[in-house]
This record gives structure tokens, C-alpha cells and sequence, in this order.
């Protein structure tokens, strides 16, 4: 399996979502990235716009490859871009909440959701994408 997924940043805060708490999916309750599947014929770059365009309503025309990370099961494509609008100008179609996450956030490993109305934890995989991240200062 291949997915796309989207580090969002905005004045040094990264944009997260909270995934819906459904036994069956991958982190359930967990914070992650934007993203999902890759569809048959769809290059990493156009999934990605995708996902985040679906996903809350946010039409970026240039996302940039950050690096790819891979298991037994996914090869995640990892990209990122600059967020240009409020968070109020966004939709969350897809997921239980969304949020900013400081750099703090994402070294400590969880984050309070309102619409959840507890802390959660971040997803081992995207706290260890969203680290590297952090460390390569290609957001700033």
C-alpha cells in the first residue's frame, strides 16, 4: 500500500489531525498527518493535493517532497507546504478534530483535543516523521 500524507506549517506551528476513534483503521484516536491512499494511476504529488483537498478543504498548488519512509505494509510519500489560510477557513471532512502543534508538541508525543476533550497521543510513525521534519529546517 502507498499514501500521501502532508506536513502543513504556519508560523512555526504544524497543522494535525485527530483521527476518528474506529477500531479497524490505522491510530485510531491518534493524531496524524493529512493524507491517505494513493488511487491507481495517481502520482504521489497529485494524492496528496487530493487528500488535503478533501480532507479540509485546502487547494495548494505546489506542495514539495520532503522523503519517503517505508515499512512491511506502507511506503509513505511524505510532502509539505506552507499553510496560507486561518484555520477557520478550513473544513475538517475527514477525522474527529484538528489542530496547531508547536514544535514542543511534537517532541513531547500528544496534544488536547477540544472535540475530544482529552489529551491524545500523537502516532509513533508521524511523531517520528514530523522530528525529522523538525530537524531539517526546510520550514522555516
Amino acid at each position: 500500500m502507498e499514501v500521501a500524507i502532508a506536513i502543513l506549517y504556519q508560523e512555526n506551528k504544524f497543522l494535525m489531525q485527530l483521527r476518528d476513534n474506529i477500531p479497524g483503521i490505522l491510530y485510531p484516536g491518534y493524531w496524524a498527518l493529512f493524507g491517505g491512499h494513493i488511487e491507481s494511476g495517481e502520482t504521489p504529488n497529485i494524492a496528496v493535493k487530493r487528500e488535503v483537498l478533501e480532507e479540509i478543504g485546502y487547494d495548494f498548488p505546489k506542495f514539495t517532497e520532503f522523503c519517503c519512509y517505508w515499512d512491511d505494509t506502507v511506503i509513505r510519500h511524505v510532502f509539505h507546504a506552507p499553510l496560507l489560510v486561518g484555520l477557520n477557513q478550513l473544513v475538517l471532512n475527514e477525522g474527529w478534530d484538528m489542530g496547531f502543534f508547536t514544535p514542543e508538541d511534537i517532541r513531547q508525543g500528544y496534544c488536547y483535543s477540544p472535540n475530544a476533550g482529552e489529551v491524545r497521543p500523537l502516532g509513533p510513525m508521524h511523531q517520528r516523521i514530523m522530528l525529522d521534519f523538525l530537524e531539517s529546517n526546510q520550514y522555516s
